[in-house]
């Protein structure tokens, strides 16, 4: 492509709700833990490897096929279950990346590299733990 030489109409995607395709054989339910596989599909939270949390589903959502079904997600700061015993995410955590135990809970670590990032500990409260979910930013801090 050649510089400019007038102005430009430059696209510019906006608001809080993104759109991703869904993996194969995925059931989400609005509210939960969503990560990214390998090959770029959404799936639910779920132990395994080589996937990044991504954010909070939308809503709920079915497929059969990967790469046909559209689902709805927020990235942002969401609040999940804490894990239990000495996977429990404390105050001292904040700031480090937590990991996915399942599409609403979040552990303290990978579980000897079982487990897939979620994103960074933002909070703790009595209630659980409020997790920043960043795609991007979790993918550079763990590189």
């Amino acid at each position: 492509m050649t510089a400019l030489t007038q102005d430009r109409n430059t696209p510019q995607a906006m608001g809080d709700i993104d759109v991703g395709l869904l993996g194969a054989n995925q059931t989400i339910h609005a509210g939960s833990i969503l990560m990214r596989n390998a090959s770029g599909h959404l799936i639910a939270g779920a132990t395994a490897t080589g996937a990044f949390g991504v954010g909070r589903a939308e809503a709920a959502g079915t497929s059969t096929t990967a790469g046909v079904t559209n689902q709805r997600y927020s990235p942002g700061i969401f609040r999940f279950a804490n894990s239990a015993a000495g996977d429990l995410i404390a105050t001292a955590d904040i700031g480090a990346a937590c990991y996915i135990v399942d599409d609403q809970t979040v552990a303290k670590t990978s579980a000897t590299a079982t487990r897939s990032p979620a994103g960074i500990v933002d909070n703790v409260d009595a209630i659980g733990v409020w997790v920043r979910f960043d795609e991007a930013l979790t993918r550079a801090m763990l590189s």
